[in-house]
C-alpha cells in the first residue's frame, strides 16, 4: 500500500524496465513543456506567474519524480532494472544539461530580476531568483552561441562519463581466494561466513564488510597486500580512462567561463570562496597533524618490529602502505586496550537503532513509528513514519536499507526522495528520505553486530536524514541538505559526537546475547580511544583533500596514478603499491568535485557547535536540541552556512573546539 503523501512508487520488485523508460521519458516531455512556455514569454510581459512560479514548480516535481527513476540504479535486485535506471539518469542527466543552458529561460530570469515585483519578494524567492541568475552565467549563457554549444556538450559528456564511473564501481563483484591459514588474526565468525570456492578456499569479496575487517586484523603482510592491491586497482582500466577524461573536461569548461581552473569555478559559491583559502586551511592543518603522525609511526614501526620477530617475516625498517589500516588497528587494541570485536558483541543491529532512534527523539523533539505493509523494493527495508512530538504533525518518511547485496551502491548515503518543501497550492509535502548503508548480515548464530566505527557511520548518516526531515522550506532548491557543499556534512558530524559520550552510549549499546551492559571498564576505554591515530587518519583526510585540490588545479592533463603517489608520499610518507590508482575508486570525484576538503572544513563548524552548546547544556537536552532543529536543520539551504552558525552559536565560528578535538596544542 501507499502511505498518505508519498508521491512516488518505491516497489521496484514490481516494476517493468519499459515502464521505467516510459516514465523516463513522459517526465522528460512535461518538463520541457514547461521550459519551452517560460522560455517564449515576451520580455515585456515578464511577471513572478509565468516565470518564477512554474520554475519553482517543475523543479520540485521534476526533483522527485527523477529520483524515483534514479533508485533503483543503487537498490533494484533486477540487474536490467539496475541498467535501465542508470541510463535513465544519463538521460536525464543530459537533459537537464539542456535545459540549464536555455538562454531564453536565463534571458527572462535576468529582465524578472530586474523589475518592481522582484523587489516585492520574500528572503527564500529572493535568493532563489539571484542564486537562478548566478547559475545561468556559472554555465556561460551570458556568452555568445559558439561557446554555450560547446559549455553543453561538455556538460553533457562530463554526466555521461560520471554515470559510467559509478555504474563500474557498483557492479563491481571482485573476489580473491585465500586458505584459512592465509587469514590468519581474522575473526573466526568472519572466516566461517565466507563462501568457498570449488577447491574450498575462502572468497573473499572487496565489499565494505570484508575488506576492512580482513585489512584491519589479517595478521599476514601477504595477504594483506594482495587484498590493498586488489581494491586499490579495482575498475582501473576502465575507470582511470574515465576520471582523466572528465577532468581534462571540466579544466576545459572552466578555462572557457574564464576562471582560472575548476578549483576556482568550484570554490567560488562554497563557504571558501577560493582554492587560496584552501590552500591555506589544508597547509596549516597537514603541518598541525604532522607531528602526531610521527610519534604514531614510531609506536607502530615498534610493533612492526616486534611481529616480525614472532612470527618469522622480514622487518623492512618502514611502513607500507598494507600496514597502514592494520597498525591502526592494533594501536586501539594495544594501547588503548580497545578490543572492536570483544566490543562488538555490544552492538547488535536493534539495540543500536532503537537507542539511536530513542536519542534523536529526545534531542529534536520527534516521534518516529515503524509502518507495515509499505512500497519497498526489497524486504530487509524498514519503513518509518516521523511525527513532531509537541504539535502530533506528520512530518515525512524514511527508510532504511541496512545490509550489502549484490549490485546495490556499496557505500553508505542518505538520499532525499521527496522533499517537504510547499506544493504548488502552497501546502507542505511530507518529506521523504532514504537511507542505504551495507552494515554485516545477521547470520543464523548471530544477529547483526556492529563496530564501533560502523555505530558512528550509522549515526552520522542518520544525521543527514534528520537534515531531511526537519527541514521545512518554501522552495525545493533549498530544501533539506541543499546547504553549501563545504558545510553539509557540519549538522551530521557534530551528531557524530554522541558516539563518544557515556550517557548516549548506554542508551544504545547491551550484549547480544543477554542484553548485559558495556561495563564500564570498556567504555571508559573506548572514549579515551577517541584521538587514537587521529594523526593518521587527519593525515589521510589532507592527502585526499589536496589530491583533488592538485588534481583540479591542473592548468595541463593530469596523469592521476602518478600524481596519487607523489601526494601520498610527500604528505603521508609512504609508497603506494605499484599497478594500482585509488583515482580509480574514489567516488567523490565524480559529484564532490574540488570539494573533498570539506569534511575537513565542516568539522572545524561540527566541533565548534557540539562544544559550544551540547557539551556545555548536555548531550540530552531537548532545548539545545530544538534550537539545533529549528535553527541549523530547518531552513536548508535558505540561508547562508556561516549566518546559520552565527545564530546557533551567538558569535562568529572559529578553530579552537576543532583542533582541540583533534588532540591539537592550539
Amino acid at each position: 500500500m501507499r502511505y498518505e503523501g508519498i508521491q512516488s512508487y518505491y516497489d521496484f520488485k514490481n516494476f517493468s524496465t519499459d515502464q521505467l523508460k516510459k516514465d523516463a521519458q513522459k517526465l522528460i516531455d512535461d518538463a520541457k513543456a514547461v521550459y519551452d512556455a517560460v522560455g517564449s514569454v515576451d520580455k515585456e510581459k515578464v511577471t513572478f506567474d509565468n516565470v518564477i512560479q512554474p520554475l519553482l514548480d517543475i523543479e520540485r516535481e521534476s526533483y522527485t519524480r527523477g529520483v524515483a527513476l534514479q533508485l533503483p540504479s543503487m537498490v533494484a535486485l533486477d540487474k536490467d532494472l539496475r541498467d535501465a535506471s542508470s541510463e535513465a539518469e544519463k538521460q536525464l542527466d543530459e537533459f537537464s544539461v539542456e535545459m540549464s543552458m536555455r538562454k531564453d529561460i536565463f534571458d527572462n530570469l535576468v529582465v524578472f530580476s530586474l523589475t518592481d515585483e522582484a523587489k516585492t519578494l520574500d528572503a527564500e524567492l529572493t535568493r532563489y531568483v539571484e542564486k537562478s541568475v548566478t547559475d545561468g552565467k556559472r554555465n556561460g549563457l551570458h556568452l555568445p552561441e559558439a561557446k554555450r554549444l560547446e559549455i553543453k556538450d561538455i556538460k553533457k559528456r562530463i554526466s555521461e562519463l560520471g554515470v559510467n564511473f559509478n555504474k563500474n564501481l557498483n557492479e563491481d563483484t571482485t573476489s580473491l581466494s585465500f586458505e584459512e591459514s592465509e587469514l590468519s588474526g581474522v575473526p573466526e565468525d568472519l572466516v566461517k561466513s565466507f563462501d568457498r570456492d570449488e577447491s574450498g578456499k575462502c572468497v573473499v569479496t572487496m565489499k565494505y564488510p570484508h575488506f576492512f575487517p580482513v585489512t584491519r586484523k589479517c595478521n599476514n603482510p601477504k595477504t594483506r597486500f594482495t587484498m590493498e592491491k586488489t581494491y586499490q586497482s579495482r575498475c582501473m582500466a576502465e575507470n582511470t580512462a574515465i576520471i582523466e577524461e572528465i577532468v581534462e573536461l571540466r579544466r576545459q569548461q572552466a578555462e572557457i567561463l574564464g576562471y582560472a581552473d575548476h578549483a576556482t569555478y568550484i570554490q567560488e559559491v562554497r563557504m571558501a570562496k577560493n582554492p587560496e583559502t584552501v590552500h591555506k586551511f589544508l597547509g596549516e592543518l597537514s603541518s598541525k597533524v604532522q607531528q602526531l603522525w610521527k610519534d604514531e609511526q614510531a609506536v607502530m614501526m615498534e610493533m612492526k618490529k616486534a611481529e616480525a620477530a614472532e612470527l618469522g617475516f622480514e622487518y623492512s625498517g618502514k611502513l607500507d602502505f598494507w600496514d597502514f589500516r592494520y597498525y591502526m588497528a592494533m594501536v586501539e587494541e594495544k594501547q588503548y586496550a580497545v578490543d572492536q570485536e570483544k566490543l562488538k558483541e555490544y552492538f547488535p543491529m536493534e539495540v543500536v537503532t532503537a537507542g539511536l532512534m530513542d536519542i534523536y527523539q529526545k534531542i529534536l523533539g520527534l516521534k518516529f513509528t515503524k509502518v507495515e505493509g509499505g512500497e519497498v523494493w526489497h524486504e530487509d527495508v524498514e519503513m518509518w513514519k516521523v511525527e513532531d512530538q509537541a504539535s502530533g504533525d506528520d512530518v515525512g518518511y524514511f527508510y532504511l536499507d541496512l545490509y550489502p547485496r549484490d549490485g546495490k551502491y556499496g557505500h553508505a548515503c542518505m538520499m532525499q526522495l521527496q522533499p517537504g518543501c510547499l506544493d504548488r497550492l502552497g501546502k507542505r509535502q511530507k518529506s521523504v528520505v532514504v537511507m542505504l548503508t551495507n552494515f554485516s548480515k545477521p547470520t543464523k548464530e548471530k544477529p547483526s553486530l556492529l563496530d564501533h566505527k560502523e555505530v558512528e557511520t550509522y549515526f552520522h548518516e542518520f544525521g543527514h536524514v534528520m537534515h531531511g526531515i526537519c527541514s521545512q522550506t518554501n522552495t525545493s532548491r533549498f530544501f533539506g541538505t541543499n546547504v553549501e557543499r563545504d558545510f553539509v556534512e557540519a549538522p551530521s558530524q557534530m551528531l557524530e559526537n554522541w558516539v563518544w559520550e557515556e550517557e548516549s552510549l548506554r542508551l544504545m549499546s547491551g550484549h547480544y546475547k543477554d542484553g548485559s551492559a558495556l561495563p564500564k571498564e570498556m567504555l571508559d576505554k573506548l572514549v579515551a580511544s577517541k584521538n587514537a591515530n587521529a594523526g593518521g587518519f587527519n593525515l589521510r583526510q589532507v592527502f585526499l583533500a589536496t589530491f583533488d585540490q592538485r588534481l583540479h588545479s591542473s592548468k595541463t592533463k593530469v596523469d592521476t596514478a602518478q600524481l596519487i603517489k607523489d601526494t601520498y608520499k610527500e604528505i603521508v610518507g609512504i609508497d603506494t603499491i605499484p599497478g594500482t590508482n585509488f583515482a580509480a575508486i574514489f567516488g567523490h570525484l565524480v559529484g564532490y568535485d574540488a570539494q573533498y576538503y570539506g569534511y575537513l572544513w565542516s568539522e572545524v563548524y561540527s566541533q565548534d557547535m557540539f562544544a559550544t552548546r551540547f557539551a556545555k547544556e548536555g548531550v540530552m537536552n531537548l532545548k539545545t536540541g530544538l534550537d539545533y532543529r529549528n535553527i541549523i536543520l530547518k531552513p536548508g539551504g535558505s540561508i547562508d552556512g556561516v549566518d546559520l552558525l552565527k545564530n546557533f552559536l551567538g558569535r562568529e565560528p572559529n578553530q579552537e573546539a576543532f583542533l582541540r578535538s583533534k588532540g591539537l596544542a592550539l
